[in-house]
């Protein structure tokens, strides 16, 4: 059974994401691929559909009925993937801007090094992001240091989107009980694996901005993530955390 699946949500990525697979299956760790597709009207899933008798048993498709949030979409894949058994379990983006060769060192990160998380982390070694306005840099970058005041979690990257689970981490939070759905869903997961006291490391990575395809981030997002932060912490103060 293989032991590691990377999850990727998609909307409209029909750029990407052929290349992106073929990419993933051309490293030397023999990764899963578990593509969630809110119903993309450019005809994403078509692609994948045709890529699935090439790479059997490889690629996995779960197809939504509609643009559902990025946070519900990684709840459905980790549940999925911890019905089929796997023990690392990654997020990444579809269009790029999560290099896919840095699979590989999150994965040591976990299975050699003895981390619980591994993050791509865009922050530990300075501002490491490549083709973004100045404006969005800083917006993200003090968006960390604000997490980082208000929740005291020891992490420079606290909305990176590029991770690597050890599967005891998904078991021991309560998926039923994360209550972000949209960029704040990365926050939560970090601060709630961080509250279990499972070992968090941050692996420094350069974030490229997609060249091909369309971004999904929006105002209402950071809006979510800004209140829903002081929310989660407050929550926190009132919750036991054991695994």
């Amino acid at each position: 059974m293989p032991d590691s699946v990377v999850i990727i949500p998609t909307y409209n990525e029909k750029e990407n994401i052929e290349r992106m697979i073929r990419t993933v299956f051309g490293l030397e760790h023999p990764f899963q691929l578990l593509i969630i597709d809110d119903n993309s009207p450019d005809g994403t899933a078509d692609i994948i559909k045709r890529l699935m008798p090439e790479y059997d048993g490889r690629l996995h498709l779960l197809q939504r009925e509609g643009k559902l949030g990025l946070g519900t979409a990684y709840i459905t894949g980790f549940r999925w993937a911890m019905e089929h058994g796997y023990n690392y379990i990654f997020e990444m983006d579809a269009d790029f801007s999560h290099d896919p060769k840095d699979l590989i060192r999150l994965y040591d990160a976990c299975a050699e090094k003895g981390a619980d998380v591994a993050i791509g982390s865009r922050y530990i070694t300075g501002i490491n992001v490549i083709n973004w306005p100045l404006g969005r840099v800083l917006m993200s970058y003090f968006a960390s240091v604000y997490v980082r005041t208000v929740t005291r979690m020891p992490v420079m990257d606290t909305t990176a989107g590029y991770k690597c689970y050890r599967r005891e981490v998904l078991e021991a939070i309560n998926l039923d009980k994360v209550r972000m759905k949209g960029y704040g869903f990365q926050i939560e997961m970090k601060f709630t694996a961080w509250k279990f006291g499972f070992n968090i490391v941050e692996v420094p990575i350069i974030f490229t901005e997609r060249q091909e395809g369309s971004s999904k981030m929006s105002g209402g997002i950071f809006g979510e993530a800004f209140f829903g932060v002081m929310k989660m912490t407050i929550r926190g103060w009132f919750r036991t955390y054991k695994r």
